[in-house]
């Protein structure tokens, strides 16, 4: 076994005892369903010669065993198997979930929404046929392959023979030609679906400018160029699943003729009772349903590597923001939050998105960062959430680095109100919640408020338990807005970080909601982020930055 397959099977780890479990049941229905064939096929060849009744016992009470044991062992060996493929995926998913979620955002930025959920959700499913194909059937066939064939070899040794050449080559060689035919077909289809996933999800999304710009044949024929590449390679696929399965029929016929032919042979000398000659043809039969599902493996092992292989890319991201081995205790509410000389970039060879950059949050005070679009401020954000360590300089809370503290200590000290910020597909109640889930209705309600946004839900049918849609597209950008601003106000985190707060909102309700949210801040430290001048006035600092520098510090202008 390789490195990486030993990795892949470690994403997707089962107590081995449950997968033994699985492949045990597995191997006792494929036997049961030989042992009834065989014995059904001696009981009806010997009851043709009518025999005393008696005589017939032993292989009456043997059809009724295997015919009761064949669907108890199946029903079972079905619970275990899906047990272990449940397991598989929750394993998988939440080890996936733990190696992505340092990454977020920064070190994700190459890669498009959409292939990221195919990552997360398409290629994790696949792996849980690393054991329901490429761990229990292999074994499932040694084990009862290697039973038939000892059954046989206790009528008839030339018969074993033939009946172990048959399972060989149906087990084994067909096997590998389907998997070296449909090797690369499977692992590209884990990629053409990752590119269709990606193509959809963007044409979704930007379904409305699309329409607006005429852009929307583009973009649906680059999606049916996607849909028709995974097609054609899933056609292929179905082909090369086709020639092997006709081949294992193949195959298990030529084994049950000659097996007829030998055992016919043993009769004509003596050597064999005519009464065995169904048990062994019908034992030959059903011998090969171990065998049959090893070509579907063959087929779709490699899918399931290929997929296996692309999250373990993503779980070899090492993370650029870790925890230190020994974190300092949490800051106090009353700490400072400051840049200090602070150089910042995203990757190796980008110019520098923030030079030289110093700014002190207080207790207590107000200050507004602005500046053109691409001067830095989201940056700025980034750098205080530690989604992005300085290059140079450092990020300090209570004149300690930030790189001292557990990132969940340093985001629990700071609550933000971004203009991109994620509404959930819940209730207002539920989003707003996000930030304190112990709160009270009271609370709440004094958020919303707070927001001015608590009059209109309040005169909603639903008021707060009122549906927000996907991704907020029930509300109005503004409502959007301050939902986001009511949930940060709700945190109790000493420091509010406001983006945009006040886009989409006219000047009279803007200068409103500043004047609010100001208040209600409280002893709090706030950086408020603006192209607007709503608020300006009553900050303490106005600092502008332009390509990553300070190029103006300065109290507001008077109004």
């Amino acid at each position: 076994m390789s490195t990486t397959t030993a990795r892949i099977l470690d994403l997707a780890r089962v107590p081995r005892r449950r997968v033994a479990l699985s492949v045990v049941l597995g191997a006792l229905t494929v036997i049961c369903g030989a042992g009834l064939m065989a014995t059904a096929g001696y009981l009806i060849v010997r009851a043709a010669e009518r025999p005393a009744i008696l005589s017939l016992g032993t292989a009456i009470v043997a059809v009724r065993f295997f015919g009761l044991a064949r669907p108890l062992s199946r029903y079972a060996e079905r619970l275990a198997s899906h047990d272990v493929a449940l397991r598989a995926l929750a394993h998988a998913r939440v080890a996936v979930y733990r190696r992505l979620e340092p990454l977020a955002p920064a070190q994700l930025r190459g890669y498009r929404d959409g292939d990221l959920l195919a990552r997360v959700v398409a290629d994790v499913d696949r792996l849980q046929d690393l054991h329901l194909r490429g761990v229990g059937p292999p074994l499932v066939a040694l084990l009862a392959g290697a039973a038939c064939v000892g059954a046989a070899a206790v009528v008839l040794p030339a018969a074993a023979l033939i009946l172990a050449a048959g399972l060989l080559l149906a087990g084994v060689a067909v096997p590998l030609l389907a998997g070296a035919l449909g090797r690369r077909a499977q692992a590209r289809q884990v990629a053409a679906r990752g590119a269709l996933s990606a193509e959809l999800l963007d044409t979704l999304v930007a379904a409305p400018e699309l329409v607006v710009y005429g852009a929307g044949d583009a973009a649906l024929e680059r999606a049916a160029a996607a849909d028709r590449e995974l097609a054609r390679l899933a056609r292929r696929d179905a082909l090369v699943g086709g020639l092997g399965d006709g081949l294992g029929v193949a195959i298990g016929g030529v084994t049950v003729v000659a097996t007829l032919l030998v055992a016919a042979g043993a009769v004509a000398d003596g050597r064999l009772d005519r009464v065995l000659v169904a048990l062994l043809a019908l034992l030959a039969l059903a011998a090969f349903e171990a065998v049959t599902p090893l070509t579907a493996t063959a087929r779709e092992l490699p899918g399931a590597l290929a997929a296996g292989r692309r999250l373990l890319e993503l779980a070899d991201i090492e993370p650029k923001i870790a925890d230190p081995p020994s974190p300092a205790p949490a800051p106090p509410r009353d700490a400072v939050l400051a840049l200090e000389g602070v150089r910042a970039r995203y990757g190796f060879g980008e110019r520098a998105a923030l030079e030289d950059v110093t700014l002190h949050l207080r207790p207590g005070r107000r200050v507004a960062l602005v500046g053109p679009s691409g001067a830095g401020k989201t940056t700025v954000v980034n750098l205080l959430l530690r989604f992005l360590d300085p290059e140079a300089g450092r990020v300090t809370l209570a004149g300690r680095d930030l790189r001292d503290y557990r990132q969940e200590d340093v985001r629990r000290a700071i609550a933000v109100a971004g203009q991109d910020a994620h509404l959930f597909s819940t209730s207002i109640r539920e989003n707003v919640r996000l930030a304190r889930p112990e709160c009270s209705d009271a609370e709440l309600t004094a958020a919303l408020d707070q927001a001015r946004i608590g009059n209109w839900v309040r005169s909603l049918p639903q008021g707060w338990d009122t549906a927000v849609g996907e991704r907020g597209r029930a509300l109005s950008g503004g409502q959007r807005q301050r939902i986001v601003l009511a949930r940060a106000l709700l945190s109790r985190a000493p420091v509010l970080v406001l983006d945009e707060p006040t886009a989409h909102l006219d000047e009279a309700t803007a200068t409103l909601l500043m004047r609010d949210v100001f208040a209600a801040a409280g002893d709090r430290a706030v950086l408020l982020i603006t192209h607007r001048p709503e608020g300006l006035d009553a900050v303490d600092q106005v600092v502008t930055l332009d390509a990553g520098r300070v190029v103006a510090s300065s109290p507001p202008a008077a109004a």
